[in-house]
Formats: C-alpha cells, structure tokens, sequence
C-alpha cells in the first residue's frame, strides 16, 4: 500500500498538513483528546469512516509520534495521545472557532458518540481559568458522563464518569452548542438547560463562572 501524498514543502504549515491533514486526521485527535479509547469508540464517534481507513490513519499517526497503543483492561488496545499529540488542542480549538463562524449543512449528522465536546470545551475553560478555581465536576450531556477539572489554573477533561464530583451538572448537547455558538443567551442556557447537583458547597458557582466565561471565549 503506498504512503500518504506529502507536500514536501519547507513551509512549516505544509509540514503539519503532511501529519494532520488527511481527511479524518484532526477528527481522531479531536476525539482522542477526551481520553485513550477503543479502536470500536472511535469508529462509532466518526460516523462514516470506513475500518481500513481508520486503520490506516492511526496507523500514520503512531507512526508519526502523535499518537501510541497500550493495553486497556482485558487486553483491549487502546489509542492515546502523546505530549506532541496533545499539543494540537489549541489547533483543534482554533479550528473549532472558525468552522462556528460557517452555518451546518442541512441535516447535519449527529455525532455518534461526544467524545468530540471535550478538546473544545476543556481549550476554552483553560484560556479563561483562575488559578484559584479548584474542583471536580462531572458533566452529564445527553447521558455520556464527562470529568472536567480545574487544578492550579490547568483545566482537563476525559470522557469518564467523575471519581468524587463536587457538583455534577446535567445538560442536553444541543442546548450546549446553542450557547457556545451565540445562538442561545447564556443565562436562559443556565435557567433552562441546566441542572446541577452540588456536592461541595460554592464549587457550583466555581463550575458556571469557569463555563461562562468559556462560553464568552466561543462567541468572540
């Protein structure tokens, strides 16, 4: 089978297109960002993707260093990012950003799993995060059960129930992305979308002033 076309190209953004830019690349980075996953979650999450190319993309991407395999539970394998995988959060983001600023086409398709909500929303809380924001909450979008943590002014978030959240908040994917693309207030997003259930006194307020302001950093 030959290798993926390069531009060969001194140009540092050709260099980066030549790892990251085949169709389906960034998609399995955003994804990945939310956490080590199973070879059958990204596939379910990248509705259409054919298995050869899946494979052969992750394949690219270990090869390149963004990406490496190690054994899950039962001697499942699963897919990580490295340090230089994780590194492209901020491109994810900004690309994110821009693609807000194009309507969807009609009858887009749904996500098949959100996994695709984390690099975005964990990238926006880090640019407005306070060092003093300190708290474990688990996010509940449409029954898939997030951990977004903010810790010394570093922010993350994994597709994976909470260990021991200090408020656990409840929302509906849709109502989310209305937010954060300007379509929706934020106060009737909080009013009427949201449900929280706190289990440290004060962290829910830690919790909505962190996803107001990324919500501002979204509608810029």
């Amino acid at each position: 089978m030959a290798g993926p076309r390069r531009y060969k190209l001194l140009c540092p953004i050709a260099r980066a297109l030549d790892r990251i830019g085949d169709r389906w690349t960034l998609l399995i980075l955003r994804d990945l960002h939310a956490g080590p996953a199973r070879f059958s979650e990204l596939q379910s999450g990248l509705t259409g993707i054919a298995p050869n190319l899946l494979t052969e993309r992750l394949g690219q991407l270990t090869a390149d260093g963004i990406i490496q395999k190690r054994d899950g539970q039962h001697g499942v394998v699963l897919y990580e990012l490295t340090d230089l995988g994780r590194s492209t959060r901020d491109v994810l983001f900004e690309l994110a950003l821009f693609g807000g600023r194009f309507a969807p086409d009609a009858d887009p398709k749904r996500p098949g799993n959100l996994r695709t909500i984390a690099v975005t929303l964990s990238a926006a809380c880090q640019r407005v995060v306070t060092a003093d924001a300190d708290f474990e909450a688990e996010l509940n979008v449409d029954g898939e059960l997030f951990t977004l943590t903010a810790r010394a002014g570093e922010v993350a978030m994994a597709y994976t129930p909470a260990r021991s959240p200090d408020v656990v908040m409840t929302a509906s994917y849709e109502a989310m992305l209305a937010a954060s693309e300007g379509e929706m207030p934020l106060e009737t997003f909080v009013a009427d979308h949201v449900t929280l259930d706190v289990q440290t006194p004060g962290k829910d307020m830690e919790l909505m002033t962190l996803l107001g302001g990324a919500m501002e950093v979204f509608a810029k």
